[in-house]
């Protein structure tokens, strides 16, 4: 059974929880929603990134808490089995909810419903309470918004990104307006918004006039025990990188609003007559070589006569990002927005010095001047100028890397999820109820 956007669910028949444990804040399930991209989808993709690794962590370590995770997505392979267990005490549930194919964000919206239905029959069916329903993207919102209604739980929202400050950053992107439309009502209707910075708390505020009490800072995390410092050459050796090059590393999703454009450019000026030597520009992203971004960085480091000099690596198994981070000299995020940065973490946790742009999370993150670098957004003079500094100075870039990895000790993902667990426990306490209110 499906139900359209428009449509009230009907009433839930799961068994009723004991009323103490809601008074109590005893939290036992929760279904996190990932409609449009599975946790398991390696990051770098075109809609795969710093999220998948944030749901896929998340979940394992609130699994480990003794916390039964069950992450909804939407099946996109026919032969994907419905349900797959990830982690000790999280599942992965793929539901159909449009054709089993991948889709982007754009054309989901329409498959929303139907995907809530089936996620609806799926617990029905299961026998599955759930406490509270934590839904990742604006599509997943918009999904959690009935199913929270439907079992009577409380609704967390993470936008990750937001449609509106997207379009703001880069006035030439359309961002649909069914999206607009929908973050600036679900913004109002989530019982909490999870943002990874007080840089977003901001932004909620003065775009959409969210209340600071109504969301809480929880940051995006890096699994320290992997992203690590290592020996650079036995990196490079390993992946067949050269040991004399000087390495320039972009990881991200490779699409305008990542600024690559800029970071090409600044390498055309590194590479100038007088410049650095041996400069290399590796990126790490993206799935099709033949897209058209991808085509238009080629071509434009044509023009500016390095077109060898800038290497597409494809998608990284997020396994292997360790060893490139390691590789580099510099990790670059030209980013014209990044709401937290993952990337950046990643690099400084491995104790690789970052020069970012001076934009939206990465100014949290990045302590200028001790463990990276922050400039000017959309210029690539700027990029140049900071990333030849460190290339120049081996002491710099050494003590900056050190400086870096260990500020990201705060940053452990069990410490990511024990802060999740706790809204979990405040938001059951505001809505328990007596048992003959209904509910879950």
């Amino acid at each position: 059974m499906t139900y359209s956007l428009l449509d009230r669910a009907p009433a839930p028949l799961h068994p009723r929880r004991v009323a103490a444990d809601v008074a109590g804040g005893t939290v036992r399930r929760v279904a996190m929603l990932s409609l449009h991209t599975s946790p398991l989808a390696p990051p770098g993709g075109p809609v795969s990134g710093g999220m998948n690794v944030y749901v896929r962590e998340v979940a394992r370590e609130l699994g480990r808490a003794g916390i039964a995770i069950d992450v909804f997505t939407r099946r996109e392979h026919e032969r994907t089995p419905e349900v797959q267990r990830i982690a000790p005490g999280v599942r992965l549930i793929q539901i159909e909810a449009g054709p089993a194919v991948p889709l982007l964000p754009a054309a989901l919206s329409e498959h929303v419903g139907a995907f809530s239905g089936a996620v609806a029959a799926f617990a029905e069916r299961d026998g599955r309470c759930y406490d509270v329903v934590h839904a990742h993207y604006w599509l997943s919102a918009l999904a959690a918004e009935h199913l929270a209604e439907r079992w009577r739980v409380p609704h967390i929202a993470m936008f990750h990104t937001l449609g509106e400050v997207k379009r703001r950053a880069l006035a030439a992107q359309h961002e649909p307006s069914v999206r607009l439309v929908s973050e600036r009502r679900l913004v109002h209707a989530a019982d909490r918004i999870v943002v990874a910075t007080e840089h977003e708390v901001g932004l909620l505020r003065r775009i959409y006039g969210v209340a600071p009490g109504r969301t809480r800072v929880v940051p995006l995390g890096v699994d320290l025990g992997r992203f690590r410092r290592r020996e650079a050459q036995r990196a490079r050796a390993e992946l067949g990188l050269p040991q004399t090059s000087r390495l320039v590393l972009a990881v991200c999703r490779i699409q305008p609003l990542k600024g690559l454009d800029i970071l090409v450019r600044a390498v055309a000026q590194l590479r100038r007559p007088g410049g650095v030597s041996g400069v290399e520009l590796l990126i790490a992203g993206g799935v099709e070589q033949a897209s058209e971004e991808v085509g238009r960085l080629q071509a434009l480091a044509a023009e500016l006569g390095v077109g060898g000099a800038v290497r597409f690596m494809g998608s990284v198994p997020h396994e292997r990002l360790p060893l490139y981070y390691a590789s580099a000299d510099v990790v670059a995020v030209p980013s014209l927005y990044e709401s937290f940065g993952l990337a950046a973490v990643e690099a400084m946790a491995t104790g690789v010095p970052v020069v970012a742009s001076r934009v939206g999370g990465l100014q949290t993150t990045i302590e200028d001047g001790r463990t990276g670098y922050l400039v000017p957004w959309h210029c690539p003079e700027p990029f140049a100028e900071r990333i030849e500094l460190l290339l120049r100075n081996e002491p710099l870039r050494r003590s900056m890397g050190e400086a870096a990895s260990r500020s990201m000790r705060r940053y452990a993902w069990g410490a990511v999820a024990r802060e999740l667990a706790a809204l979990y426990a405040e938001l059951m306490r505001e809505h328990a109820r007596p048992a003959a209110a209904g509910g879950c």
